[in-house]
């Protein structure tokens, strides 16, 4: 049985098939894959809060024909302590798959381990895969692919999105360039999983920005790291993604930004307002994904 716990665990086969069938039920909807999961019902397990992830997977759930039942922290025995393990163990028998949004990997780990049904990571601290995957998505409908490019990704590096990042570089091929002050750079350790990878690290936002055909950013205060938000944004502020750094970057490169944005942290109002088309086709590339990673494992449940 397939899961999708990280773009780590994909092949490059596999990611350039969920991006081409992504772009076939994009120019198919509403009916593209139409019922295809009729009479499914799919737990939506959130311990952390969000707008895009569940909104285009509730939408994608329902245009597949499948039922979503969400379920926030409050909702299951979870946030009373019952093991991961054991909540596994009773939707497994009760549902068809599960989509998760939490903090630790862990936890979707065993989830999938345990619960016998198809597991999505709709975030964890360590990977963000849907999200990578509708970043290809729109890379693919604004650059033509790519293969080639080079991505430039400014701020926290050794966030989720980060490290997805440099997993998909891996698999795919194409330059990343991570710029971050050092203390919020990728461990060695993951750098040493990553081997031959074309990915660099830096302090150099300039030099990240240098040439880049994407530039990308993320919030720099994620959910749960609230109490050092004075911190981060004092040391994060060099890699703010402006029009200085903007104006390093190829004629045509394009602004991603997998929101929530804050403007004038992270990018500034002037970038994103010129470049919003490009980031909200980002966010609608999220409901063509999902329905893409839906139907895949649904279609291998048996492998």
């Amino acid at each position: 049985m397939k899961h999708l716990l990280g773009i780590e665990g994909l092949s490059e086969e596999e990611i350039v098939s969920l991006v081409d069938d992504a772009v076939a039920l994009k120019e198919g909807r509403p009916g593209a894959g139409s019922g295809q999961l009729a009479g499914e019902t799919w737990a939506m397990i959130f311990t952390k809060s969000s707008t895009r992830t569940r909104v285009s997977f509730e939408v994608g759930l329902n245009e597949l024909g499948a039922r979503p039942l969400f379920l926030n922290a409050n909702d299951v025995q979870l946030g009373r302590g019952e093991p991961i393990k054991d909540t596994a163990r009773v939707l497994g028998r009760m549902v068809h798959g599960a989509i998760i949004r939490t903090f630790d990997q862990q936890d979707v780990d065993d989830f999938a381990e345990y619960g016998n049904i198809s597991t999505i990571n709709a975030l964890t601290d360590e990977e963000h895969p849907c999200q990578i995957l509708a970043d290809l998505l729109t890379i693919r409908e604004l650059l033509g692919g790519w293969d080639g490019k080079k991505v430039a990704f400014l701020g926290d590096g050794d966030c989720n999105m980060g490290r997805s990042w440099a997993w998909a570089a891996k698999r795919l091929g194409f330059e990343l360039a991570i710029a971050s002050p050092a203390e919020f750079q990728p461990a060695d350790e993951f750098m040493s999983r990553l081997g031959d990878a074309p990915v660099t690290v830096s302090d150099d936002a300039e030099s990240a920005a240098s040439g880049a055909d994407v530039l990308y950013t993320d919030t720099w205060v994620s959910m749960g790291k609230e109490d050092e938000a004075a911190d981060r944004l004092k040391v994060l502020a060099p890699f703010q993604l402006n029009d200085h750094l903007l104006g390093l970057a190829n004629d045509g490169a394009i602004v991603q930004h997998c929101l929530p944005a804050y403007r004038d942290k992270e990018i500034t109002e002037s970038v994103l307002e010129s470049h919003a088309d490009e980031i909200f086709q980002q966010a609608e590339n999220r409901l063509h994904a999902q329905k893409s990673i839906l139907l895949w494992l649904a279609e291998n449940r048996s492998t």
